[in-house]
């Protein structure tokens, strides 16, 4: 988990740098935490073996409205391979399926592209543009929300390019 954290995209993933093992415990059990509160539930994103790809997780839980917040992150060499849409939907059918929800959010910077194709990946509707909603380094950035509901049709699985015998 260190190893994630290390690479400079992951900066403002957590509350604090997790740059060294005391701080990963503090992330660790904040997550156990918001679990047992049942304000937020986060999942590894894991490959065959239980190497570490990434994070999707529900937050800013409302019981009352059942809804949730999703968030995600990918390693660095997990980009691009359908890692992220995969967690996303996981986790959407686990939230609607499981915990009860029927309304999950989304959102990302709208000069984050990629984000933007995750989230359409995995079933998440554009709902519009919340504007300047967040700052980064003294700069306000417009944010795409996306929206995704229990009734909504389960999104198909993503093609994958093949290799094609031509003739």
């Amino acid at each position: 988990m260190l190893g994630a954290f290390a690479d400079p995209v992951m900066v403002r993933q957590a509350g604090e740098p997790v740059v060294t093992l005391p701080a990963a415990r503090r992330w660790l059990a904040d997550r156990a935490r918001q679990w047992e509160a049942g304000s937020a539930f986060a999942f590894a994103v894991v490959d065959g073996a239980d190497a570490v790809l990434g994070n999707v997780a529900v937050g800013a839980v409302d019981l009352r409205h059942r809804t949730g917040w999703v968030s995600y992150w990918t390693v660095a060499a997990a980009r691009g391979r359908g890692v992220a849409s995969a967690g996303c939907r996981a986790v959407a059918s686990w939230a609607f399926e499981d915990a009860g929800l029927f309304r999950l959010e989304l959102g990302h910077r709208v000069n984050n592209p990629v984000s933007c194709r995750v989230a359409r990946a995995a079933g998440f509707a554009v709902e519009g543009i919340q504007r300047r909603k967040l700052e980064y380094d003294g700069v306000r950035h417009d944010v795409e929300l996306h929206a995704r509901l229990a009734t909504d049709a389960v999104p198909p699985p993503p093609v994958r390019p093949g290799r094609t015998s031509g003739g």
